[in-house]
C-alpha cells in the first residue's frame, strides 16, 4: 500500500481526533486504540504515523471537545444577539434534556471527561485544557455583573445533574433530576 497524500494525512488526523473525543465523551479515554482506529476507519498501525501516544491523542482530542463547546456558546450568543440570559436559558434548556443525557458521545466534555481527567496526571495537557474549559464555561453562565461564583454554582448543578441523570438512566429518578435541576436554574431568573 502506497503513501498517502499530505492532504489524506491530515484529514485521517482530524478523522482520528474527532472521533476519539466522541468515542472518550461516550466511552471514556479506556477504549483501545484498535478499537478507536477502527471506528475511525483506519488501521491501528496508522495510529502511530499521527501520534507520539495515546496520552497525545487524549490531550488533542478534549481540546478538540472543549474546542466544539466554546463553539456552541458563540453561536448561542449569536442566535439570541447577544442577549446572555436568552442564550443562558437556552443552554439550560437544552443541556438538562434527555437528549443531551443520552448523547454522552456529542455532549459536554465537562461532565463526560471528568473522572478521567482527574485520574490523569496534573502535568498533562488534557488536565490544563479541562481546567480552562470549566472556567470558561462557568463565565458564559455568569450573570451580568455578578464576580463569576454564580456561574460556577450553576454549572456545578448542571454538570451534577447531568451526571446523576445518566448514573440512573432507566429509572424515574433520572427525568426527576433534570427537572429538578431546570427548575432550580430557571424559576429564581
Amino acid at each position: 500500500m502506497g503513501r498517502v497524500s499530505q492532504a489524506q494525512a491530515q484529514e485521517n488526523r482530524r478523522r482520528v481526533v474527532d472521533t476519539a473525543s466522541r468515542l472518550f465523551r461516550e466511552q471514556g479515554t479506556h477504549i483501545s486504540v484498535a478499537d478507536l482506529m477502527k471506528a475511525a476507519g483506519l488501521t491501528h498501525g496508522a495510529f502511530y504515523k499521527q501520534f507520539a501516544s495515546k496520552e497525545a491523542l487524549v490531550d488533542e482530542a478534549t481540546t478538540h471537545a472543549f474546542d466544539e463547546l466554546a463553539r456552541r456558546h458563540a453561536t448561542g450568543l449569536e442566535r439570541y444577539d447577544g442577549r446572555r440570559d436568552a442564550a443562558q436559558r437556552a443552554l439550560i434548556d437544552a443541556y438538562l434534556s434527555v437528549e443531551h443525557r443520552d448523547d454522552a458521545a456529542d455532549g459536554c466534555p465537562v461532565a463526560a471527561l471528568a473522572t478521567d481527567v482527574a485520574r490523569g496526571g496534573e502535568d498533562r495537557e488534557a488536565r490544563r485544557v479541562y481546567a480552562e474549559g470549566v472556567a470558561d464555561f462557568a463565565a458564559f453562565l455568569t450573570s451580568d455583573g455578578d464576580e463569576g461564583a454564580d456561574g460556577i454554582a450553576r454549572l456545578c448543578l448542571l454538570f451534577g445533574a447531568l451526571v446523576l441523570s445518566r448514573a440512573t438512566k432507566g429509572s424515574a429518578l433520572s427525568e426527576e433530576i433534570l427537572a429538578a435541576a431546570h427548575a432550580a436554574l430557571t424559576e429564581a431568573r
